[in-house]
């Protein structure tokens, strides 16, 4: 639902009366960001399945493997971080807003390292971070500050359908951009922002939202000449106000060929146009609950703000665990690890898809990392949420997201063939099992 859709009589603006005053008007008990909101996430729906019924194979849900979940890692620094008692009571008493500092100088060092900007002053770059519990709240947090009801975000199609919530959320539309193999397509940007020059609505847009590395749900990144690009259409782009690029980074660990690529942030010289936000919820541990976020200089002040009015400040404990977790040098073996496991996962997923899968027609391109593969069915087999194929799939005992769940409803038209699978938190047995009981589905709804 987007701004424009609540024009109703609960939320219409009241025309002053000759005296001056508004007239009595009758209002919703909610305000419009609720309705923004809507009902229950679909999300929340698929999940609900899962869990009334567990015998069903989840090749939904984004979550980690719970068999590589660092629970030796986590031990190991809990009893360093519980063994010094003027630590341990820092760790157990409110932080700062922006997070603990010896945290951020760790993170900025590896950011250096990871993106060759040896250029850049640890500390300078420190001081521009923000931690959170996880990524969502910056995502929510900096999207909040640079957009107003109305504004438009322009996303890759198909894209991170949380996120696609929480601009929803905040009146906020989202359209869909043109990808493929290689990300959002640069040219496609540029022809979206002509239309809406021309349509008047050039001022809208604001900002360009892009997860850099292994997409959810497509498994794509954005190739080195399209960051590039995109920077460079971000400043070209920018007239009556900047536009700014809003990097999900969230996957960028879960690599399994070739080599790291510098990031869209570490492409725009002075970081004035990127907002660059990390994760350790899919690399360490998702229950630990730590984001970070490097912010340009002027949403630094509006995000930290806003932040301050919501939580004082998140869990500085967590922040502690993993800043020794870090410094204990236990991170960094724990993602080879990590890589090794799902790389294996990926190979069995794409042997058996082609197996089950390719024979009735479907498309798919290898992911070099993430957690996700995205199908594409032949025309006129429909993924959605109340298609007869979605049935089908349960009652064979397998969950899969609808692609339509991951397209803006502004944009790129919304294909009806394409799906989510994800290798995260399935067996090898039941990544085979779910994959072979999908094929099943997919004949049936063929016949």
């Amino acid at each position: 639902m987007n701004a424009a859709d609540i024009e109703t009589e609960d939320s219409a603006e009241p025309t002053a009366s000759a005296s001056g005053a508004a007239p009595c008007a009758r209002r919703s008990p909610l305000s419009l960001r609720a309705a923004w909101a809507g009902g229950e996430a679909p999300i929340s729906r698929l999940m609900a399945r899962t869990l009334d019924r567990p015998e069903l194979i989840s090749l939904a849900a984004g979550f980690v493997d719970p068999d590589t979940l660092p629970v030796r890692p986590t031990k190991a620094a809990l009893a360093r971080l519980t063994a010094d008692e003027t630590r341990l009571r820092a760790a157990l008493q409110y932080g700062t807003t922006i997070g603990l500092s010896s945290l951020r100088r760790r993170l900025a060092e590896r950011l250096i390292a990871a993106d060759g900007r040896g250029d850049l002053d640890p500390d300078e770059l420190a001081g521009r971070m923000v931690l959170s519990a996880g990524s969502n709240p910056l995502l929510f947090l900096i999207s909040d500050a640079l957009l107003d009801p109305g504004d438009i975000v322009l996303c890759a199609a198909p894209c991170y359908f949380v996120y696609l919530g929480l601009a929803g959320g905040l009146g906020v539309r989202a359209v869909g951009v043109e990808s493929d193999d290689d990300g959002i397509v640069p040219e496609a940007v540029e022809d979206e922002l002509r239309r809406r020059n021309r349509s008047g609505e050039g001022s809208r847009v604001k900002a360009i939202y892009v997860t850099s590395y292994y997409d959810n749900p497509a498994g794509r990144s954005i190739s080195a000449r399209r960051r590039d690009q995109l920077i460079e259409i971000a400043r070209r782009w920018s007239r009556e106000q900047p536009i700014f690029l809003l990097e999900d980074a969230a996957y960028r660990e879960l690599r399994y060929e070739g080599d790291d690529e510098p990031s869209l942030w570490s492409r725009d010289g002075d970081g004035s146009r990127t907002a660059y936000v990390g994760t350790f919820s899919k690399s360490f541990s998702p229950g630990i609950r730590v984001g970070w976020a490097v912010l340009p200089p002027q949403l630094f002040g509006p995000v930290t703000s806003q932040k301050g009015h919501m939580d004082f400040g998140s869990p500085t404990f967590n922040q502690y665990l993993i800043e020794t977790v870090l410094r204990e040098g236990l991170y960094d073996p724990h993602v080879e690890t990590l890589r090794q496991s799902y790389r294996g996962k990926l190979d069995v997923m794409i042997e058996v898809v082609a197996e089950h899968l390719g024979p009735l027609g479907a498309r798919w391109s290898r992911p070099r990392g993430g957690l996700y593969l995205w199908v594409e069915l032949p025309e006129g087999i429909d993924t959605g949420l109340n298609s007869s194929l979605f049935q089908r799939a349960l009652d064979e005992g397998v969950l899969y997201i609808p692609g339509e769940l991951c397209y803006p409803s502004e944009g790129v038209q919304r294909p009806a063939g394409g799906l989510r699978l994800c290798f995260g938190i399935p067996s090898i047995r039941q990544i085979c099992d779910g994959v072979a009981a999908l094929g099943r589905a997919i004949k049936r709804a063929q016949a």
